[in-house]
């Protein structure tokens, strides 16, 4: 099994919401890029939220985030996987990327999306989610995974959702 390791963040010091995934997949590895799988719907979902191209380069997408106040991250910092699937993850050879010293980094976050059900459980295992030590956590909010493995939902579905968390704790879209 490979032993495989999460990006760092997408952040600026203004972020005020961060959406975390479990662990990039094998095309997002390869690319050095979030959610780099063309079938994924990450990039259009936020595209439409944000109001962006969601073809464009990948560095004006991450400018984009930024300057929404959007950070993006991984729950595991690294693990034990052969492909791209969350289900593939050998149990007790994740490690949890520092999310507590992220968000004591980040005062000004009003939440947390997790982007499906495995970086949901994974953060809610680690509890380590506030904007300073003795803070209350941060909402946290589970959306459906914008995976393409994730096709119990459709796109329209999982965009409806997504814009709705995101206008709950960004206010109104473009």
């Amino acid at each position: 099994m490979a032993r495989i390791f999460s990006f760092p963040p997408i952040e600026t010091a203004a972020a005020r919401v961060l959406i975390l995934g479990s662990m990039p997949g094998v095309k997002s590895l390869q690319a050095g890029q979030y959610y780099a799988h063309p079938q994924n719907a990450f990039w259009p979902i936020l595209g439409e939220f944000c109001g962006y191209d969601p073809k464009i380069e990948y560095g004006s997408r991450v400018q984009h985030l930024c300057r929404f106040g959007i950070a993006v991250w991984d729950v595991l910092q690294a693990c034990e996987r052969d492909g791209s699937l969350d289900t593939a993850i050998r149990a007790g050879t994740e490690r949890h990327n520092d999310l507590a010293c992220f968000g004591a980094s980040h005062p000004g976050l009003r939440g947390v999306l997790c982007n499906g059900g495995k970086a949901f459980r994974s953060l809610q295992r680690s509890r380590q989610m506030t904007t300073e030590p003795s803070a209350v956590p941060l909402p946290v909010i589970l959306l459906p995974s914008t995976s393409p493995a994730h096709a119990s939902i459709s796109r329209t579905e999982k965009a409806r959702v997504w814009h709705e968390a995101l206008r709950q704790l960004l206010g109104p879209a473009v």
